[in-house]
């Protein structure tokens, strides 16, 4: 921009009002799409417009986290049976090193030189969420990847700082986030390293799910090194890998559909605990659980639950609806989001 001063960058009315910081060579801010409105239409009228751009004080009290645009959405187009993504973590506004021979703006005009910089995307996430496994792998060893990955995902939190569903950026208002948006919920690191029970996975799990998937043995041998055989007596269906969520694919158009899935889960908690089921239903489906009840004697024991899924009637022209499974005991809750995809 010849000339310029500084700049307001404005967002559109379809982005809203989700601002990211960004360096820039001129003094800048960002602003809403409400402001924009008033700012353009000063603009607009004024003979002589003027602006000024002060720093007045970090801004305490809004609602946080909320779930960011441009961050991927599932439903997997893949694997449908698996909801995707797992979790959401922090990775708006990070502040985070920077190398200092690249530029803030990496604009080739910019000859600035600074060992932070703030930034946003998934990539500021996925570094969080690699730092918990490792702390909770160094405070229990002995879990497994798919243990690590269960804790997380059955303690992550679904509500912001002021108790109300997290918000989705993605939507202009105040849409609350789906399992589609935000996995099972936002990292909780305190409570992922005391979870109660974890779902536990093992490579034949996981082979065993390319099965089902109709992978063919030559595709399954290069990741099995030719270790392992499709199972040949048994009907596999993709939805009964023990992941620490539901993804239901229900025909919306007959009535009484019915899916039904098993996990097992094993205590990591206290000896001699007991797990009562609570379940919020998906509009449209009934959920039954078998057994409701879950009797621990000893911490490492690992017991069986199925899930029957039934359609009741599709919810006008929705593609999806969503519910939770969560298995509770005292301090404990267990939580798994359940994501109904209408086919």
């Amino acid at each position: 921009m010849a000339g310029g001063a500084g700049m307001l960058l404005v967002n559109t009315d379809n982005i809203g009002e989700e601002l990211l910081a960004d360096p820039h060579i001129l003094p800048a801010t960002s602003l809403g799409a409400r402001a924009a409105g008033v700012i353009i239409k000063y603009a607009s009228t004024v003979k002589t417009p003027t602006a000024s751009i002060t720093f007045e004080g970090t801004v305490y009290g809004n609602p946080a986290p909320v779930m960011a645009s441009f961050s991927s959405r599932g439903p997997s187009s893949v694997g449908p049976d698996v909801i995707k993504p797992d979790v959401t973590a922090p990775g708006v506004h990070i502040l985070a090193a920077w190398p200092p021979n690249i530029s803030p703006t990496m604009l080739r005009s910019d000859n600035r030189s600074v060992v932070f910089n703030i930034i946003s995307g998934t990539s500021m996430s996925c570094p969080h969420v690699s730092g918990l496994a490792a702390l909770l792998k160094s405070v229990h060893s002995e879990w497994s990847p798919a243990a690590i990955k269960s804790a997380l995902m059955t303690t992550a939190y679904t509500f912001d700082s002021k108790r109300n569903p997290i918000a989705d950026a993605g939507f202009v208002g105040s849409k609350s986030a789906t399992a589609f948006a935000l996995g099972s919920g936002h990292v909780d690191p305190e409570r992922a390293s005391d979870p109660g029970l974890v779902y536990d996975i093992t490579s034949d799990d996981y082979l065993s799910y390319l099965c089902s998937l109709n992978y063919s043995p030559s595709q399954i041998a290069i990741l099995s090194r030719g270790k392992f055989t499709c199972p040949s007596n048994s009907v596999l269906q993709p939805g009964d890998l023990n992941y620490p969520s539901f993804a239901v694919l229900l025909n919306g158009t007959a009535p009484n559909a019915t899916l039904t899935y098993s996990r097992t889960v094993q205590n990591v908690g206290t000896h001699r605990s007991t797990y009562v089921v609570q379940v919020m239903e998906p509009k449209g489906v009934s959920v039954s659980v078998e057994p409701r009840v879950l009797d621990f004697q000893k911490v490492g024991e690992k017991l069986t639950y199925t899930v029957k899924f039934v359609a009741l009637a599709k919810t006008s022209s929705a593609t999806s609806s969503f519910g939770s499974l969560a298995w509770v005991s005292g301090k404990f809750s267990v939580r798994s989001p359940i994501a109904i995809t209408w086919i």
